[in-house]
């Protein structure tokens, strides 16, 4: 395990509807790069990262939706991202939209995946938490489908080797939900990021627009603290096709301490000195989970 890391994060900036994948590609690679003349070891992008928030819209017509999925990774478009992580030596983490075919049948996923520092894929998480809704709601200024979208993801909450250090994944709504974290807080991840793309309005809960920020950082900080692990959110951020979204990515600390945020609604790198060893004062003393659990008490938990 490295003693310590340089981690970083890529906040993007909106994402039009009409931009290519191929001008996206371009401006992570320009963030990777920036990160790697920072020193930095490991870069998180945002969910979602390659395309606007298509969930945002209705669509009937399946050909103009599949439009907005993977079927390759990397793929030609995507390929020189993978180039730039081996060239300087800068693992990522990035979310997009997966489409699969199996058994005669599609299959989509709300995705992202670990890449090391050789441009290697060594791991994948799809989206477990689900937002949203699946029918069109005409109340809405904007939809939120992604239960029409995506299936729940298959894979569980898997923590991967990369680069010497245990590196587990969210995307989006599963950093509020403390299960995601205590997951992957159990298989021994130092490492715990991903991304989202947060709207500042919540039609169904107004009320609560005022509080977007807060419940975020809430989450990361309360996960990366009571799971003793460095934690990392990249946002998606700015007036997006007419839908502002949350920035504020971070990297926190397993002391649930703010090591950095993003200040901007532009594309934004940010990066932190992430020791590892702090992960073992959490998990050696306040949350010693061998010592302080007890598991026989929360059988509710999974069976309701």
């Amino acid at each position: 395990m490295p003693g310590k890391i340089i981690l970083a994060v890529g906040q993007l900036g909106p994402i039009a509807r009409s931009d290519s994948r191929e001008q996206v590609v371009k401006r992570l690679v320009d963030m990777l790069e920036e990160a790697a003349a920072r020193n930095s070891d490991f870069i998180v992008f945002p969910e979602l990262a390659l395309t606007t928030f298509f969930p945002r819209w209705y669509f009937t017509d399946e050909a103009e939706l599949d439009a907005f999925y993977e079927t390759e990774m990397p793929s030609p478009v995507t390929r020189p991202l993978f180039e730039a992580a081996a060239k300087h030596g800068v693992g990522f983490n990035l979310g997009f939209a997966e489409l699969v075919s199996e058994g005669g049948r599609k299959h989509r996923f709300n995705t992202s995946i670990a890449v090391d520092r050789t441009g290697r894929i060594i791991g994948k998480y799809r989206k477990i938490h689900l937002p949203g809704h699946k029918d069109y709601e005409d109340y809405r200024p904007f939809q939120h489908l992604e239960k029409r979208y995506f299936e729940t993801g298959n894979l569980g909450f898997p923590v991967y080797e990369v680069d010497g250090f245990k590196m587990g994944m969210f995307i989006c709504n599963d950093r509020r939900w403390p299960e995601t974290w205590r997951v992957m807080g159990l298989k021994g991840a130092e490492l715990i990021c991903g991304g989202y793309n947060t709207p500042l309005h919540n039609p169904p809960v107004p009320q609560h627009d005022q509080l977007s920020s807060f419940h975020h950082l809430l989450s990361m900080q309360a996960g990366a603290y009571q799971n003793g692990a460095w934690t990392a959110g990249a946002g998606k951020v700015g007036v997006e096709e007419g839908c502002m979204l949350l920035g504020h990515s971070c990297i926190v600390a397993p002391t649930g301490e703010l090591a950095a945020l993003t200040n901007t609604l532009e594309d934004e790198v940010i990066t932190a000195a992430a020791d590892f060893a702090r992960c073992r004062e959490i998990r050696e003393n306040i949350f010693n989970f061998e010592q302080h659990r007890e598991p026989q008490e929360y059988g509710l938990i999974a069976t309701v």
